[in-house]
């Protein structure tokens, strides 16, 4: 009976490396997509694709739009301007505990269909100031995962699985030609236009990455 791994996938650079590492780690892949209110539906329409290069038999696209209706964040809410600048401390792109959230339907999922380990794409060197991206908030959600689930307290764990914690995005991008993980088909720009802005935070973390790691983003930018 082949392992599964479900795959937090967002259609972004990280989540879709994660998905070529859990298929060359001999995984099964069920990707869960969220779709919670974000400033656009350009990044739930990559992961489909993505979802499509990798052959897979279930991609689950769940509504969280509960997070736009909170707000709170830059990504959800209209009135809050996307920086271009790296701020200082926690930036205002930090959806309030979107990968909690995330992980705890991604786990109830991997129970139901015998998963036993969920891949997250977070990254604690760039990471943002994400206080949800840190190996001891990962450490503490598998640990709570496994105590509130029946999976857990019977003895089959559901492992959080952050192959990228420690790598920088050079090196992320790195790991993810050598899997030929489909980067055309990714998307990172928080404005969410056919052609990224190459302006934004996330557009210039993805920029530096690919031009650290030698190589040229595949993806149509503005600038």
């Amino acid at each position: 009976m082949n392992k599964k791994a479900v795959i937090v996938l967002s259609g972004g650079l990280d989540s879709t490396t994660c998905m070529g590492i859990a298929k060359a780690e001999g995984y099964d892949l069920y990707p869960i997509t969220f779709h919670y209110g974000q400033r656009h539906n350009r990044e739930v329409e990559q992961a489909i694709e993505v979802g499509k290069f990798y052959g897979v038999a279930d991609h689950r696209i769940v509504d969280l739009t509960f997070l736009k209706d909170i707000g709170g964040s830059a990504l959800t809410d209209e009135k809050v301007d996307v920086p271009t600048e790296a701020e200082e401390g926690i930036p205002v792109t930090y959806v309030p505990a979107r990968n909690m959230i995330f992980l705890s339907l991604a786990s109830a999922y991997a129970e139901v269909i015998g998963a036993t380990a969920v891949y997250t794409g977070v990254s604690a060197v760039d990471f943002s100031g994400y206080p949800d991206c840190r190996p001891e908030f990962i450490q503490s959600m598998e640990e709570t995962i496994n105590l509130a689930t029946k999976a857990g307290v019977t003895g089959i764990n559901i492992s959080v699985e952050t192959p990228l914690i420690s790598l920088s995005k050079k090196e992320t991008i790195e790991k993810g030609l050598s899997l030929e993980v489909p980067y055309d088909l990714t998307t990172s720009c928080y404005n969410g236009k056919e052609a990224a802005c190459g302006q934004c935070d996330s557009c210039v973390l993805r920029l530096k990455g690919f031009k650290e790691a030698g190589a040229v983003d595949p993806i149509i930018y503005e600038i």
